[in-house]
Order: C-alpha cells, then sequence, then structure tokens
C-alpha cells in the first residue's frame, strides 16, 4: 500500500483528463458525469477550468463533494492504472495556477479571457487507486 500514493501521483501526471462527477442540483443529487481536462498544482492537487454555464459547475455550487475518474488511457481500461479522487472543489486564483494550466492545455488560453471561465482546485481527501488486477485500496490523502 505505501507505493498507491506515488502511483496515484503518476497516474495523474501522465494523463489530461478524467471524470469529473458532481452531484446533481436539478435531480436531488442523482450522481453527474462529465469529461473534463486538468492540470496539476505544485502539490499535485487537480486544477480545472470550469464554466459557470456548465452542469457541473452549477452543481459544485451547490454541493462542493465531487470525485475525479482518471485512468491510464495507454492500456485494457480493466487491466490497466486507474485511480478514483474524492473531495471537495473550490474556486481558486492566481498567476501560477493559470500558468500551469495553460501549459498542459495551450488551447485553453482563450477561455481565460471569457468572463465565465474561473479556475478551480479539487482537495482530495481520500482516493481509490486499481493499479490492476489484484492491486487495489484507498489511498488517505487527507492534509496532516
Amino acid at each position: 500500500m505505501a507505493e498507491h500514493p506515488a502511483a496515484v501521483r503518476a497516474l495523474l501526471e501522465g494523463q489530461r483528463f478524467g471524470v469529473l462527477s458532481t452531484l446533481s442540483a436539478r435531480y436531488a443529487g442523482w450522481p453527474f458525469g462529465s469529461v473534463t481536462p486538468y492540470a496539476l498544482d505544485g502539490d499535485g492537487l487537480p486544477i480545472l477550468l470550469l464554466s459557470q454555464l456548465a452542469e457541473h459547475t452549477r452543481n459544485i455550487a451547490a454541493d462542493a463533494r465531487a470525485s475525479l475518474f482518471v485512468r491510464d488511457e495507454a492500456s485494457d481500461p480493466l487491466a490497466g492504472a486507474r485511480v478514483t479522487l474524492l473531495g471537495r472543489v473550490e474556486r481558486a486564483e492566481g498567476a501560477e495556477l493559470r500558468a500551469r494550466y495553460v501549459a498542459r492545455h495551450p488551447e485553453a488560453e482563450q477561455y481565460f479571457e471569457m468572463a465565465d471561465f474561473a479556475i478551480y482546485v479539487l482537495r482530495p481527501t481520500s482516493a481509490r487507486f486499481v493499479g490492476g488486477f489484484g492491486e487495489m485500496g484507498w489511498v488517505d490523502l487527507a492534509p496532516d
């Protein structure tokens, strides 16, 4: 289990897209998933660029609990590594977050000029990691 936090970080660094799942504000807490690009801040936390017009952003405003599912796209989905991060999404600001996001997604630079886009950070407290057949477990990511 000791290697799982490092494996989670490596997986997140190796991918660029995940499925952000939020609790629907419109449909009384039903799960709502959407493909979402992400980058990582200096601590390895997922940075999200979200539009205020998006359903998931409205859901986060009502309930900040969310998960981000990321998988190793270079392998068989059931045999490869994957992780689900559980935590809360909060709005954030800062030139470093913007720079990190644009470095990972250069095509997103134009969205920063639109008033309805903002940076958010997922602050995970735990993760379910699957490294392949028989290699899985929960990882506590809560700050000390």
